[in-house]
């Protein structure tokens, strides 16, 4: 057997023995071209819907956070006319406590009076029947 024999038998032994070790890795990348695909299968059917839905939802979302914001104004006005009622409110009773101290004064001015009436016309009765 001459050299150049020796020398084909061992490229072709070499080609076959890489040829059964890349098979197994040919059908490994295979397959992953394979999941890949399925993924993207996935994520085209799958995830677009929820995304268009997401986006509706923030659409949604905003037009109510806009509703929010246009009732605020009413909202400051409602308050800022309680907080005035508050005010109002304080002064009328502020007023009717002056009032019921009035009541109050002129109760004991009536009592004081009719008191001192009684007293003078006792005296006075008193000084008549004795002559005097």
């Amino acid at each position: 057997m001459s050299l150049g024999i020796v020398a084909a038998m061992i490229a072709a032994i070499s080609v076959a023995v890489l040829v059964l070790f890349l098979i197994p890795a040919i059908q490994s990348v295979r397959q992953t071209a394979q999941s890949v695909s399925a993924l993207a299968d996935l994520l085209a059917n799958e995830l677009k819907p929820t995304i268009k839905e997401l986006n509706e939802v923030l659409a949604e979302l905003k037009t109510v956070g806009g509703g929010v914001a246009e009732h605020t104004d009413d909202v400051k006005k409602f308050m800022s006319a309680l907080g005035e009622t508050g005010t109002q409110i304080t002064t009328i009773n502020r007023s009717v406590g002056a009032v019921a101290g009035l009541l109050n004064q002129a109760g004991a001015v009536a009592t004081g009076v009719k008191v001192a009436g009684t007293y003078l016309l006792e005296n006075y009765l008193k000084r008549k029947m004795k002559g005097v």
